[in-house]
């Protein structure tokens, strides 16, 4: 199957969709990501001088954390499908030899040769739309006994700070289609069991995942309006109804208000924390 064929519903939601807004919005989505790309990095245990691939790599963010973890004798390879994301990326890591950026789909791309020590993703590894044949081709890339540690959603139900905007704008837009819960989408890998059975088939063994709690916020009152307005669940609510905001915006202010504490907005996250070594 080819690139263009695999995932393109993907690439172009990422190039023309949600791509230029996370552009838009890098700097509050950082910030309220970063925790949890944190811990995952934790988990993974990147060493000095190890050959590191981040799947799904954005703007750049994570990237450059890696670099700083492998240090100047590492390598790091960030991957996306989104153009703008990657523009963003580049211009955020020029000057730095330790980084390089591939733009292409890491189910079907050529992302290594068996060589990669660990292998890395925030939020990245949840929109392929045959999972166990892209972990199969990240696999490849990774010698044996290689690394992999990735952070994704658990259910929407979990995660307030997606599903109270949500609901709070919901009395003004239409009911949402109904989700298939394993098509591609954040809420892909909510389902522990389905990601365990996906990396088996893929050949990773030693997998384990374990949930992850945190409160996580974007900054201030209308920072936060402004990103919940744009991305997440609701954000993609608005750009197929966007005549409805006006009178989403005050609903979803009046929720957001209630979260709101001296260092600024903080909403309940909850994701899993996954890693699992080459077989």
């Amino acid at each position: 199957m080819s690139e263009e064929a695999a995932n393109q519903a993907q690439v172009d939601y990422w190039n023309s969709g949600a791509g230029p807004v996370w552009v838009e919005f890098q700097e509050r989505l950082d910030r309220q990501l970063d925790p949890l790309g944190l811990t995952a990095l934790a988990a993974l245990a990147v060493r000095p001088g190890e050959h590191v691939i981040d799947i799904g790599c954005g703007c750049g963010h994570t990237t450059l954390s890696l670099a700083k973890a492998v240090g100047p004798k590492g390598k790091v390879v960030g991957v996306d499908v989104s153009r703008p994301m990657l523009e963003i990326a580049r211009h955020r890591a020029a000057g730095n030899r330790v980084i390089e950026f591939l733009e292409g789909d890491a189910q079907t791309a050529d992302i290594g040769a068996g060589k990669t020590d660990a292998v890395y993703s925030r939020f990245g590894v949840m929109f392929f739309a045959d999972p166990a044949a892209a972990f199969r081709n990240i696999r490849r890339a990774v010698r044996p006994g290689g690394r992999l540690g990735f952070v994704c959603w658990r259910a929407f139900s979990e995660n307030l700070w997606m599903r109270g905007p949500a609901e709070a704008a919901a009395p003004f837009l239409p009911p949402p289609a109904p989700l298939d819960p394993g098509a591609p989408g954040p809420f892909a890998f909510a389902d522990a069991t389905r990601v365990q059975r996906i990396l088996g088939e893929a050949g990773w063994g030693k997998v384990e995942i374990r949930p992850h709690d945190v409160s996580i916020g974007a900054g201030g009152l209308e920072d936060t309006l402004s990103l919940m307005m744009r991305v997440g669940p609701l954000g993609a609510l608005l750009r197929e109804s966007p005549e409805a905001a006006p009178r989403v915006v005050d609903a979803v202010r009046g929720f957001l208000v209630r979260h709101e504490r001296p260092d600024g907005v903080r909403l309940a996250a909850a994701a899993w924390i996954v890693t699992a070594i080459s077989e």
